[in-house]
């Protein structure tokens, strides 16, 4: 609509998460060198948690996409209170079969799995988001799955990622064992107000521009509005520039955003100001 009016290949502010436009920011980078690092080294468990929208999943999406061919990933993504055989999730998750199989089939399926694996070279690596979903005993099932090894090598490493309330999950008593085997855990706050306008720039630079499109004064009121969320700045800028197209106006700056602001307070779904 307005990617050729301002000189766009595409729009830079999707929300759907998309690890071409991963900004790198002191803590993001942090938290990534993280991962890295706790994959490299095969830590049992990992712990990634943040606010909604502060980017977790475009982080796990990069890591993902710079692993080795020789790890195997298993993604859960669905999760909730109500998951009563975990086992069931964590086969389809790496597309093994389960459907009819007991507890303790599952059980041995997906042992006899990563003892293959680990026997093949390859490393088998589980993701579980939004993992303050689930349930402290589906936590402890995790655990318990994580004692699977071979020598001194576990078969299973796994990242938990979610909300802030997971920090709450494993700090209970019933979950203190787990917590004792996460070996990295990091926590992904809001950018910051002087990195929003880095942030803006650098995904209008992805997306084919270079010079400056909004105002230093815009940028400093979407940080505000924002609370530097990126998911929150994406769609603020994303309706901003909407804005600014429907006008010919080849800045955006603070009057639009306040524009925006107000439309959205008046007649929009959720408040902005």
């Amino acid at each position: 609509m307005y990617e050729v009016f301002y000189g766009l290949k595409e729009k830079p502010f999707s929300i759907q998460p998309d690890p071409d436009f991963l900004f790198m920011g002191k803590r993001h980078s942090m938290a990534y060198a993280m991962l890295e690092y706790s994959v490299a080294n095969k830590a049992g468990f990992t712990v990634i948690s943040g606010e909604i929208g502060c980017g977790k999943t475009t982080l796990i999406r990069n890591l993902l996409n710079n692993l080795g061919d020789n790890v195997l990933i298993g993604l859960v993504s669905n999760t909730h209170e109500d998951i009563t055989n975990l086992l069931e999730w964590l086969m389809l998750a790496f597309g093994l079969p389960y459907a009819g199989l007991s507890k303790v089939a599952l059980y041995d399926s997906f042992q006899g799995f990563l003892v293959n694996q680990y026997g093949a070279g390859n490393r088998v690596l589980l993701i579980v988001d939004e993992a303050q979903n689930l349930s402290p005993s589906a936590l402890e099932s995790l655990r318990m799955l994580s004692n699977i090894n071979a020598d001194k090598d576990q078969l299973l490493q796994i990242i938990l990622v979610g909300q802030p309330q997971l920090n709450e999950v494993l700090r209970r008593p019933e979950l203190r064992q787990l917590a004792q085997r996460v070996s990295s855990h990091f926590f992904i706050p809001p950018l910051d107000a002087g990195e929003v306008a880095g942030y803006i720039q650098h995904r209008l630079k992805v997306s084919g521009r270079e010079e400056p499109l909004f105002t230093l004064a815009a940028c400093e009121r979407i940080a505000q509005l924002s609370g530097g969320i990126p998911r929150s700045i994406n769609i603020l800028c994303d309706t901003a520039l909407v804005y600014g197209f429907s006008d010919e106006l080849r800045l955006v700056d603070v009057d639009i955003i306040d524009d925006v602001v107000k439309d959205q307070d008046e007649f929009g779904v959720f408040s902005m100001g």
